[in-house]
């Protein structure tokens, strides 16, 4: 497979995960956004249920993946947004070599949600999450959104692709 069909793959589906996350924090927003409220952050209007498992609540996350480094810190939005584009830029030139299309899918994902988070924390100083899972009594699974989900399954197929998948290795030949 030739480099610009790699990209053109691996970006399509970056592209494609950006723009579904961010179409899904837009119209949350707009759901959620309080009457006669106009700035961001602003706190949500409580949880909206969609299923027995799964709803809606608004939250609002400055630091990292599961809420670690949100503190609202000043740096929080230069750090993990540099953060963000550093591994971004390493993700792109990991692509332009990409051989299996399990690893190419996983590297679009991960960029896409990448991608999204960042875009949030450009335009609103913090990521938006509203994703609520919970199972019964068990409600401690902290808000998360399309990015996100996307970047952990981008890692899970990575982590799939370099346990499984069949690659010729000459280490051992004679």
């Amino acid at each position: 497979m030739s480099m610009k069909k790699r990209l053109g793959i691996g970006l399509g589906l970056a592209l494609l995960v950006t723009a579904a996350d961010q179409a899904s924090k837009a119209a949350i927003l707009e759901v959620m956004r309080p009457p006669g409220v106009e700035g961001t952050p602003f706190l949500g209007q409580g949880l909206i249920p969609v299923t027995p498992f799964l709803d809606f609540s608004l939250s609002w996350n400055s630091g990292v993946s599961f809420g670690l480094g949100n503190n609202h810190g000043d740096w929080n939005v230069l750090f993990f947004t540099v953060l963000a584009v550093v591994i971004g830029a390493g993700l792109f030139r990991w692509m332009a070599t990409s051989k299996g299309l399990i690893l190419l899918t996983s590297q679009g994902l991960v960029l896409g949600g990448a991608l999204g988070n960042v875009i949030d924390r450009l335009r609103y100083g913090a990521v938006v999450d509203f994703l609520y899972v919970h199972i019964g009594a068990f409600n401690w699974w902290p808000n998360f959104n399309l990015a996100d989900s996307a970047i952990c399954t981008g890692a899970v197929l990575m982590v799939f692709d370099s346990l499984f998948a069949e690659r010729l290795s000459h280490k051992n030949s004679r």
